[in-house]
């Protein structure tokens, strides 16, 4: 069993939290971005409230723990552990009552190179625990605008988890899909799933898209989120999406690892 001290200490030394490589303009540019409601940045939320970049500031302050500091503009920006560690413990809480009650899932990804495994582990877990995790819509397509103009992807699914892959692409042992913000393939994940007569998910679980798009919808959502997707904790401010868990999305896959052993023992999942 991995030990609290012992993961922040993980956390720290993978920078998935504290500083992360996660730039301090990135992080800026997407609330300028959020505040004029460009939907690269929205990732399907509609937001209720008026966000200005301010605000944004002091809400990815209060829930991450980077600077809020208006004038501090460049550098790398730092991720607070315990907000991180609290983050966790409240997602494998929805986690055991999922299992608990054997709720239908759908997990999906925009991250597959680096979180497939995080949520593979969780989608075995949840599924030998009784619920059903959902798979609808395999092999459709989805169009998607792009800066390259409009992109057809393939949506498929890996030990049960969603993900995108470029048209034409089959797996091989080292590909694993296509990096995505977009709410396009949740939406048309449920709608396939409401159109067939099965049950819809009474949970989501993932990140960008996945969550914003599924909770804009109504559907309990919960995800990981970076300093530079305040859409995500924007969505959690407001009450559409449940649990947001603040670290770096984008480290090796395997530094991940302990995350999942440590949410799964929380939630009595582990095998």
């Amino acid at each position: 069993m991995l030990s609290t001290g012992a993961l922040r200490a993980h956390l720290l030394a993978a920078r998935l939290a504290g500083p992360v490589a996660t730039s301090r303009e990135e992080s800026l540019r997407s609330y300028r971005l959020f505040a004029a409601r460009d939907p690269r940045i929205l990732l399907g939320l509609d937001p209720e409230w008026n966000w200005g970049a301010g605000d944004l500031l002091r809400l990815m302050a209060d829930k991450c723990g980077v600077s809020g500091d208006p004038r501090h503009t460049s550098g790398v920006d730092v991720i607070d552990p315990e907000r991180t560690l609290a983050g966790l413990e409240a997602f494998a809480e929805r986690l055991q009552d999922a299992a608990r009650r054997r709720l239908p899932i759908l997990i999906g990804t925009g991250h597959p190179h680096r979180l497939l495994g995080f949520y593979a582990a969780l989608a075995d877990a949840l599924s030998a625990a009784g619920c059903s995790v959902l798979t609808p819509a395999q092999g459709c397509c989805v169009d998607i605008t792009t800066r390259f103009g409009l992109r057809t992807y393939n949506l498929d699914y890996v030990q049960g988890v969603a993900l995108l892959r470029e048209p034409g692409v089959r797996p091989t042992g080292s590909e694993t899909g296509a990096h995505s913000h977009s709410p396009l393939p949740v939406r048309r994940v449920l709608a396939a799933q409401a159109a067939s007569g099965g049950p819809l998910p009474e949970l989501v679980i993932g990140d960008h898209g996945w969550v914003c798009g599924a909770g804009q919808l109504g559907f309990e959502a919960i995800g990981l989120a970076d300093t530079d997707d305040p859409a995500l904790f924007v969505g959690e401010a407001e009450g559409r999406v449940s649990v947001v868990v603040p670290l770096d999305d984008a480290v090796r896959s395997d530094y991940y690892r302990p995350l999942t052993r440590y949410v799964l023992n929380r939630a009595c999942l582990s095998q």
